[in-house]
């Protein structure tokens, strides 16, 4: 906006990402209700600033590393943030946005959850038809809420088709068979395509092309168990407004930070017309449209997990050993922080098998075997987090679990880096 309307913008030679302090300069409009001279806790992410603002533009907000970053001009109809107000990490960032929704551009809250279902039903009953939808059910909240809401819409018509891609969560296989066929009576079907994932990714180290291969070879098997199917038109994704911002510029000038086995990795040809219907949503409200439609606290609470799988948490070429050594360390790890009662607490806990090997002393031998980080943030959506302060006994009893049960590892070290600058995931 500001250089747009005639402001002058730099890089900056300090560059901000993580936790600030915005002074509150002005307490009229967007930032009505704060009190004046006051700080508040805010998420930035920028390596620039505004250095001189726009003809008519007076500045309401501040940080030690910015003059401007919160600025309003004279006419009452343009305002701007350096901060990211819509993020958990800006405590006060809801009141911000209510102020700029309700006070200053009129809005009413009429939209909830409620009425996304009863909207997305329609919209999906209007598309589909009376033709078949395969849907790719891998058992995470995503393509579980998806399930849900398009069973509701259609029932039979859909047909949940979970894919083992040899890259599995420890007896994921087990879980999701029980709970959607048996328990749910979906209509399920199961291939195991582990062995074809693993092969296809013999000798490829690149994280990009990685998911890609994972993302085509997705759609090939699901093209080719739609096949076999009568009438079926249509493919089912859970793909998330933050997977589409991360991955391509959906709505606007943002960055491709990674390619998603949902948006990124599909084939530019594809046999069916895609279904997405949480495609503007973050997780939290996924998990709420989860709760409305009558899903376990089990599946609407099951922390994340990526498309590709274990193959972003092994860094390097991928091969079936290495998948059974992270698969019994990550089982490790998520039990003791549930035993600990902190599953709920933090957004994602997972290991990571790094691509290093490290001397190490077992009995009275040398060893030089792998090394395992450990993963745990806190967020609300997934665009930002923050590192877990988990307890110093739980992560000692995770580190000892690890390396006297897992063979191949001895060491674990722990991942104190937020989002932004790192991401979540490694790769």
């Amino acid at each position: 906006m500001a250089h747009l309307l005639g402001g002058r913008v730099a890089r900056s030679t300090h560059r901000e990402y993580g936790q600030a302090m915005l002074e509150i300069i002005d307490t009229g409009d967007l930032l009505a209700g704060f009190t004046k001279s006051a700080s508040i806790q805010v998420w930035m992410s920028h390596g620039d600033r505004v250095e001189d603002m726009p003809p008519g533009f007076g500045v309401i907000g501040r940080s030690a590393n910015s003059s401007y970053a919160a600025v309003r001009d004279s006419s009452g109809m343009n305002f701007g943030v350096q901060f990211h107000p819509e993020v958990v990490h800006t405590p006060e960032g809801p009141a911000i946005l209510k102020n700029f929704l309700y006070n200053i551009c009129g809005c009413r809250p009429l939209w909830n959850m409620k009425s996304f279902i009863e909207s997305t039903i329609d919209s999906v009953r209007r598309d589909v038809g009376s033709a078949g939808v395969v849907l790719g059910l891998s058992g995470g909240v995503d393509s579980s809420v998806v399930a849900g809401l398009l069973h509701r819409a259609i029932g039979d018509q859909l047909h949940p088709i979970f894919v083992n891609n040899g890259l599995l969560r420890l007896d994921e296989e087990k879980k999701v068979v029980e709970t959607f066929r048996d328990k749910m009576g979906m209509r399920l079907i199961y291939v195991d395509a582990s062995e074809r994932f693993l092969v296809r990714l013999r000798g490829v180290s690149d994280p990009e092309a990685k998911r890609k291969i994972i993302g085509n070879e997705f759609v090939r098997v699901f093209e080719e168990e739609a096949g076999k199917l009568s009438d079926v038109r249509f493919l089912a994704q859970g793909t998330l407004y933050p997977d589409v911002i991360e991955s391509v510029s959906f709505k606007g000038p943002s960055a491709t930070i990674k390619s998603h086995h949902n948006v990124g990795g599909l084939p530019e040809q594809m046999n069916l017309k895609l279904v997405e219907p949480l495609r503007e949503l973050f997780k939290d409200e996924v998990r709420e449209v989860g709760r409305e439609l009558g899903l376990s606290d089990e599946i609407v609470e099951r922390q994340p997990f990526p498309g590709p799988g274990l193959a972003v948490r092994i860094l390097g070429e991928v091969t079936h050993n290495q998948a059974d050594i992270l698969r019994q360390a990550d089982h490790i790890v998520v039990t003791e922080i549930k035993k600990a009662g902190l599953y709920n607490e933090v957004w994602q806990a997972f290991a990571v098998l790094l691509p290093v090997k490290t001397v190490g002393v077992m009995g009275d031998e040398r060893t030089y075997e792998n090394v395992i980080a450990v993963r745990a943030v806190t967020s609300r959506d997934g665009m930002t987090a923050d590192w877990a302060r988990l307890p110093a006994d739980l992560l000692a009893t995770v580190s000892n679990r690890l390396i006297n049960e897992v063979k191949g590892i001895n060491r674990v070290v722990y991942d104190i880096s937020s989002k932004p600058p790192s991401t979540i995931e490694w790769e």
